[in-house]
């Protein structure tokens, strides 16, 4: 088959729209892109461009597993986060734009002077690569259930050359220390109910749910490291997690009845409330 650039983006665009992808040409560009090996610029450039019978099998097959409903960042094996190219995996969550709030939240509470952060939970390591790529003088822990999912995120810190990151496994902060402290720690935790329509939607039906799902109408693990959190927070540290967009007041009340001050809930892109804080004065 002998289609120019253009009318192939249109043809597949189409057809992922018909199978319900949120965002069919885009999709369409980066399969195609990741076949010709080549930058988005190029298929603006060169429009009238014809495929090589290869080039058009090989993209024929990615389109093929994308129309499955498979994530685009699953069939590539990469994800972008934070401008950091990251190596993704079916073991970890995608990185998602609405978690790079979180980052900057963090980044803003983490102190001018050289320090300890912790993320819980980090998957491919994106919310601690994004912290420790802005400060060289920080020293991020990245904790996950999965010494597969931490030795991902090892493989990420090591391609990116991100040398103040390192990435442990276990269940929260079993990892760490008794004594261990943190001027901030950071977490996307499990935080849907299991009796939630979405798991059976879009690309979260490709993702674990063990990285998805926790008990209590999704609060119970943002219960557990907010209790424990308070033996690894330094005096005036500081605790953010990300939640349901519906959850804010609910993850409001933990942290103040645990004994958290400051508590505020901030919102992301869409002005929904997407990440809790609190600071902990010891």
């Amino acid at each position: 088959m002998s289609l120019s650039i253009e009318a192939l983006i249109k043809q597949t665009a189409l057809q992922l729209a018909e199978a319900g992808s949120d965002s069919p040409q885009l999709d369409a560009a980066v399969l195609l892109c990741h076949v010709l090996n080549k930058p988005r610029s190029y298929l603006l450039t060169w429009p009238e461009k014809m495929l090589e019978e290869e080039q058009y099998a090989a993209f024929d097959a990615l389109v093929k597993r994308r129309l499955t409903g498979e994530p685009v960042a699953y069939i590539l094996g990469q994800r972008e986060f934070w401008s950091l190219p990251l190596k993704v995996s079916p073991s970890t969550l995608i990185p998602r734009p609405d978690t790079e709030r979180l980052v900057e939240l963090a980044l803003d509470k983490i102190p001018a002077q050289p320090c300890s952060v912790l993320d819980l939970g980090t998957g491919t390591g994106a919310i601690a690569l994004a912290i420790a790529s802005e400060r060289a003088d920080v020293q991020v822990t990245g904790i996950d259930l999965r010494p597969e999912t931490a030795a991902l995120a090892t493989e990420n810190s090591e391609r990116l050359t991100i040398r103040n990151a390192r990435f442990l496994a276990g269940s929260w902060y079993t990892p760490l220390a008794e004594t261990a402290q943190f001027a901030v720690i950071v977490s996307n935790p499990p935080y849907i109910d299991e009796a939630d329509p979405h798991l059976s939607q879009g690309d979260v039906r490709f993702e674990p749910k063990s990285a998805l799902v926790a008990d209590d109408n999704g609060l119970a693990d943002i219960q557990i490291i907010s209790e424990q959190g308070r033996q690894h927070l330094q005096p005036g540290g500081w605790l953010l997690m990300e939640h349901g967009f519906e959850q804010g007041e609910a993850v409001r009340t933990i942290l103040q009845e645990l004994g958290y001050n400051l508590v505020s809930t901030a919102q992301d892109y869409a002005g929904l409330d997407r990440v809790t804080m609190g600071c902990w004065q010891g």
